[in-house]
């Protein structure tokens, strides 16, 4: 049968694409176009029909076209006033994609014929990915919601492109992060929650494509319901396949959401989508001199304009899609004050309520990064107690304490106690904040400590792309070297940090491969290196590294005095006192120690009424005695894997550059027992599952730390 639109057949009720009985009815919102057509497109990209919507209702066009079914292709073409002055770039000679489209024929590519100018010769369909109608999907299971215990961010191509399991086709996918190895070495590393960086349909920055790069971390987004058939060859079949797979070996599945731009860009980007149908609606304009221009509250072009009803609709309903049909436990809100943006930040917007107050969304992990570029951005602690929240100050002090920095005592002491004076407030509890030492935007970890300086080089923007103050130090050398006491010492740097984030009040994440020694080398803003920068060397992973995260992951579990979600008080509650904070001499810290600008060791003393511990943070060059209270003391944990730790009566001598973890009332412990790492990674493929420190650091000197400026998530197009 031809396909032929049926007049006043078709329905506002569902936005995008609907098989019904009768055919596919189609709707999209738009207050501003004076026509709209669905263009149809066959298996060789032919236009094979036009049909202009015939309904329209409160600003939703809609129409139903009958003789087509699941697979069929298209795209929407709007008309209506063309003035960029003032916001308006209609174009109808613009193919534009479904901004509800749940698959998409092919990748966005950048091409100067889709810019906004008007041409009446040009059609742009040739270059535009073509939506695909999609049948029902079968209701996942109860997604996992079980609140996290250690998050671990990965980027699914670096992630697979060169692990040894995952061969041909799967490498870069979806579908590659379900082979059993894979899933194995999670789950031996102890993460109950994976956070995909993102996964929606995404278009290179401008800039990239005349330096051959490309986008590798998805933070330019164009369709929020569809993942990138990049990442997903076979459909979005592929992530409920992962995410049913990943259900039943415990671990729980969120997405890194960027629901503050879109990869469309400023006025001389591209028309994909959203500008096309509806500018002034979908995003943030302001008025200068009569005329109209687009908001860059992101750092990238545009904003979207959080605050209007047709944006609300479209992130709640694609927020529930990723729950309800694709299996996801929840998101991480890539920008999230860009969501209460009213235009200024409200903690109380009506679009955050709307995540909180939705029945399906509200029972799910919500995590916010809080913070922005635009004006009044950094919101840490603002969200509420229904979010979790990124937390810089975290990452920023532990680094400031181990490298050395002067004055930093304290500032240790407040976060591995929980960042109580961000979160304790309202009700929250210590895991609101989730602490991190190294995510995807920054040094890795292994970086960290050896690299001074950024080495960007290969972004082609002259080194002035990423962050300047990282906090950073070299253990005497800059990169890579055969050197093997400074290589021992970044070793001996990095467990000691490890040590400090599995041990703190609040919830641990950490990045891919930073838990086996990945280098990015020396790059801290990798976002456009698809290639060996930012694909995971599984070949040169430090095996005994990887075992001590698992340790650390599995001591945090059997020992709740460092995971009881309330903050400290040092009060006496039920015979036991929450926290003494010790001074390596064995008394308790006074004003004096704390304001002791070269203190460099300290005790915190947990107690419960189960047990009687004490952390020890040593992050002088040399060894230390630390004098202990009463009682028999045993080594539960030690950060150098080199050191002997002699106890002596009530005295611990505390290795160089070291955390050390004391138990009260044990006898000497045996290793915890804890999951056996996978066997050796096998070369032949699997098939995936059904679908200022003088005295502190060497060769580096005290630093001092500017004020902090919130991180730029992408670079300016």
């Amino acid at each position: 049968m031809k396909p032929v639109l049926v007049l006043g057949a078709g329905s506002p009720e569902k936005l995008g694409s609907t098989i019904t009985a009768e055919g596919v009815n189609f709707a999209v919102y738009s207050e501003t176009a004076t026509a709209m057509w669905v263009s149809l497109y066959d298996e060789l990209d032919n236009e094979i029909g036009r049909y202009e919507l015939d309904g329209h209702d409160e600003h939703i066009w809609h129409g139903l076209i009958a003789g087509i079914g699941a697979g069929a292709k298209y795209g929407f073409r709007a008309d209506g006033r063309y003035d960029p002055d003032q916001g308006y770039f209609f174009d109808p000679n613009k193919l534009l994609v479904d901004p509800y489209a749940k698959r998409l024929d092919r990748p966005y590519v950048r091409s100067p014929r889709l810019r906004l100018h008007r041409d009446e010769a040009v059609d742009t369909a040739p270059l535009i990915p073509k939506a695909i109608v999609l049948g029902a999907i079968n209701k996942p299971a109860a997604p996992r919601r079980k609140a996290p215990g250690l998050f671990y961010e990965l980027n699914v191509r670096g992630y697979t492109m060169r692990h040894p399991s995952v061969q041909g086709p799967l490498r870069g996918t979806l579908a590659g992060l379900t082979t059993k190895r894979v899933v194995d070495h999670l789950r031996y590393l102890g993460v109950d929650t994976v956070e995909l960086m993102p996964i929606a349909a995404f278009i290179d920055d401008g800039h990239l494509p005349a330096m051959g790069l490309t986008n590798a971390w998805g933070y330019n987004p164009v369709s929020y319901f569809a993942v990138d058939p990049r990442l997903a060859p076979r459909g979005p079949q592929e992530l409920r396949n992962m995410t049913d797979v990943y259900r039943k070996a415990g671990i729980s599945v969120i997405l890194d959401v960027v629901y503050n731009h879109t990869g469309e860009g400023d006025a001389n980007g591209p028309m994909l989508s959203l500008m096309g149908l509806d500018a002034r609606t979908y995003y943030r304009f302001v008025e200068v001199d009569g005329k109209q221009h687009l908001v860059n509250d992101a750092g990238t072009g545009n904003t979207l304009r959080a605050d209007h009803p047709a944006t609300q609709r479209l992130v709640i309903e694609s927020l529930r899609y990723w729950v309800e049909e694709m299996g996801v436990s929840g998101f991480r809100f890539d920008l999230a004050p860009i969501l209460g943006r009213e235009p200024g930040f409200n903690p109380n917007a009506r679009m955050l309520q709307l995540i909180k107050s939705d029945p399906v969304l509200g029972r799910s992990i919500l995590v916010a990064e809080p913070w922005d570029p635009g004006p009044g951005g950094y919101q840490l602690g603002q969200f509420g107690k229904e979010f979790r929240e990124w937390n810089d100050t975290y990452r920023d002090d532990v680094r400031s304490f181990w490298r050395g920095d002067q004055g930093k005592i304290g500032a240790l002491a407040g976060k591995v106690a929980g960042s109580a004076e961000i979160f304790d407030f309202a009700g929250r509890k210590p895991s609101a904040g989730v602490n991190m030492l190294a995510v995807h935007d920054g040094f890795t970890l292994a970086d960290l400590v050896s690299y001074l300086d950024k080495h960007n080089e290969a972004n082609g923007e002259g080194n002035r792309d990423g962050h300047n103050n990282n906090h950073s130090w070299n253990c005497g050398h800059e990169g890579p070297t055969e050197d093997e006491t400074i290589n021992a010492a970044r070793r001996r740097d990095v467990r000691a940090l490890l040590a400090t984030l599995f041990l703190s009040r609040g919830l641990p994440l950490i990045q891919q491969g930073d838990e086996f020694g990945r280098t990015q080398q020396g790059n801290n803003n990798a976002y456009a290196q698809d290639n060996e920068i930012t694909w995971v060397d599984w070949e040169r992973a430090d095996g005994t590294l990887v075992d001590f995260v698992s340790a650390l992951a599995e001591f945090r579990r059997l020992h709740p005095a460092l995971t009881h979600d309330h903050f400290l008080t040092g009060q006496t509650k039920h015979g036991a006192r929450d926290v003494a904070w010790l001074h390596p001499d064995g008394r308790e810290m006074n004003e004096g120690d704390w304001n002791d600008a070269g203190a460099s060791v300290l005790g915190m003393r947990l107690q419960t009424t189960e047990e009687d511990l004490i952390v020890w943070f040593n992050r002088r060059i040399d060894p230390v005695l630390a004098r202990l209270p009463e009682g028999y003391w045993t080594v539960g944990l030690v950060s150098d894997d080199q050191a002997v730790l002699p106890l002596a009566d009530r005295a611990a001598t505390l290795p160089p550059r070291s955390v050390v973890v004391l138990l009260k009332g044990q006898i000497p412990p045996s290793t915890p027992e804890i999951p056996q790492p996978p066997q050796e990674v096998p070369v032949q493929p699997e098939t995936p599952q059904p679908l200022p420190q003088p005295d502190d650091v060497p060769g580096n000197p005290p630093q001092e730390v500017p004020d902090k400026a919130p991180p730029e998530e992408t670079p300016k197009e």
